[in-house]
């Protein structure tokens, strides 16, 4: 659900840097497939960096490669790159690179969404790098969000009033959430505006360059060396220049080297396959869908799969709509290719938009996968390197919204930031506290849970769709305060309760369902991070108040740690959420 921005394709060059080349394997046919027909009559123009940054069908073909050894590959944790190293020592100065004139506080490493932070920390006088390895410009295609999100940006100082209108591509209302003919549930104000990531990141990056940030376009990291001195970090580019610094930040997202070092190549523990289209030839076209499903859970070969569509007006014209199917899957076991995905895509799509394919014009293809872990947010690992953003799994792993994750935490992560530099605060330790135990992003586990069809769960192919829509009316009848913040990504805990008790009370039949589609150890589990939630709730609540005038008074590296619990109570029981 909500699956408002981030669709990754790798660099049509990522894996020549590795010294390998992809080879497709052959589909069974060698007549090419109406997938390969459809995207090599599509113009696929200039294709960027970033997240759903390609839409060829050559960048197709090798995301379903990594997407296929993410599933079958066996990891050897040994072979795995060590992009971070740790050397005993100071930093030796008269190995500084000549270009390198002054030791930077931070550089960001990815630049699609890393510039928001590396704004945020340039606008609090902080010197600041970024280095990405494309030339950093946004897509085509719009990031939906809610103006309460991206209103997020202009608090922090990485946006203006006037900019946040700029940026904006299209607005609709009202939005929909629907389950299989069971009737439909309609919001306002929820992911409704479309916002030009092209306009978006011109003008932060504008701001940033403004505010002294230096940017390192179509640099590639190839590795990070870590020293005992306090004040130096040395990050090594692939054309052998050297940027020192007293801090990394890692946004490079989902598929980041450094987070794979730090989780020796383990698999994900969920996985989300998207595909879509941005499509000319709409006539009526105000409304979005936030979630929907027209149809039961089904098998692509042997691989068990319950689709969910979203649909939004595209910026580029009246007549234009995104689309996007998707569906969660398990990484340990078989799943579809993306490919086989859109041959499903292009049967369905017509009946539930109501336009025959034939009536329409493709502009754009659009697919992408998107792995989580249970063990997120990542705590660092490492002195002086912290993960941001995706890279740090503190996307939803129902949403995988990058982009509005992004929004709700930058406040934080850039105040916290700014707080350890000052303070010198750069030990693994104390960087963790950036990336805390959040039981409310971990409840969420057992809504992917839900929401993915199982081989011999032993519930009906319409389960799903039953139980979404139990939960979603029984929310509905308890009115916006519960809903919305469920619609936009946070789960606290008294709503949730609500929900939870209202649904046993009115459906209680549904219950032993429950329970064979999502497994009594993954209920269990949720137990515990409903338990903490409740806890959490308590302490930002009620202990939160009490403490913090005495927290303001305690010594520095004390003061520092406590305002990252203090953050933690509010963030991990989606406290920082209040209603518009």
């Amino acid at each position: 659900m909500l699956l408002q921005v981030q669709y990754y394709s790798p660099a049509p060059n990522s894996n020549r840097r590795r010294g390998k080349s992809w080879k497709f394997s052959p589909r069974a046919s060698s007549t090419p497939s109406r997938t390969q027909r459809i995207m090599e009559k599509i113009s696929s123009g200039d294709e960027v960096g970033g997240a759903g940054g390609a839409y060829s069908y050559t960048a197709l073909k090798r995301l379903d490669q990594i997407w296929s050894g993410l599933r079958t590959a066996q990891i050897d944790s040994e072979k795995i790159p060590q992009v971070v190293t740790r050397i005993p020592g100071s930093f030796p100065q008269p190995d500084r690179a000549s270009n390198a004139d002054s030791i930077y506080d931070v550089i960001v490493c990815g630049g699609t969404l890393g510039i928001f932070v590396a704004t945020a920390l340039a606008s609090k006088g902080l010197c600041v790098g970024i280095v990405e390895r494309n030339i950093l410009k946004g897509r085509e295609q719009e990031w939906n969000i809610s103006k309460k999100e991206l209103l997020e940006l202009v608090q922090v100082g990485v946006l203006s009033n006037d900019e946040v209108e700029y940026v904006i591509a299209s607005e609709f209302n009202p939005n929909r959430c629907g389950f299989e003919n069971k009737g439909d549930i309609w919001v306002q104000d929820i992911l409704n505006l479309g916002v030009s990531p092209a306009k978006l990141l011109d003008a932060v990056k504008k701001r940033f360059i403004s505010l002294g940030g230096a940017l390192f376009e179509a640099k590639s990291l190839s590795n990070i060396s870590i020293y005992d001195d306090a004040a130096i970090l040395t990050m090594t580019l692939s054309d052998g220049e050297v940027l020192p610094c007293r801090l990394v930040v890692d946004s490079m997202g989902n598929f980041s080297p450094i987070v794979r070092q730090v989780r020796g190549g383990k698999k994900p523990d969920g996985m989300c396959l998207v595909v879509g289209t941005c499509c000319h030839g709409f006539d009526a076209n105000t409304t979005s869908d936030v979630i929907y499903s027209s149809s039961s859970a089904k098998n692509i070969g042997n691989s068990p799969v319950q689709y969910f569509w979203e649909a939004f007006p595209a910026g580029s014209g009246p007549q234009d709509r995104t689309t996007y199917m998707f569906t969660y899957v398990d990484p340990q076991g078989e799943g579809p290719a993306l490919e086989d995905l859109l041959e499903d895509y292009w049967d369905l799509m017509p009946a539930y938009q109501g336009k025959p394919l034939e009536m329409l014009k493709i502009l754009r293809v659009i697919f992408g996968i998107f792995p989580t872990y249970r063990d997120s947010p990542l705590p660092a690992s490492f002195d002086r390197v912290l993960q941001v953003g995706d890279a740090s799994g503190i996307q939803s792993p129902v949403s995988f919204g990058g982009f509005g994750s992004m929004s709700r935490h930058l406040g934080r992560l850039s105040t916290g930031i700014h707080e350890a530099m000052a303070g010198d605060f750069l030990d693994k330790d104390s960087l963790s506290l950036l990336n805390p135990y959040m039981p409310n992003l971990s409840a969420s586990w057992l809504f992917q849970r839900a929401m993915s069809a199982r081989p011999n769960s032993g519930v009906s192919s319409s389960f799903i769709n039953e139980l979404l829509f139990a939960n979603f009316q029984s929310m509905q009848k308890l009115g916006d305060r519960v809903l919305r913040p469920f619609l936009q990504d946070v789960i606290q805990f008294e709503p949730l309760v609500k929900t939870l008790g209202l649904v046993m009370l009115s459906q209680p039949q549904i219950l032993p369902s429950i329970f064979k589609q999502v497994g009594v150890g993954v209920i269990l589990d949720w137990s515990v991070h409903f338990f903490m939630l409740g806890y959490f709730t308590f302490l930002s609540s009620f202990i939160d108040p009490v403490m913090r005038s005495w927290v303001e008074n305690l010594p520095p590296r004390q003061k520092y740690e406590w305002r990252r619990y203090l953050d933690a109570w509010k963030y991990g029981s989606g406290l920082d959420y209040h209603q518009e």
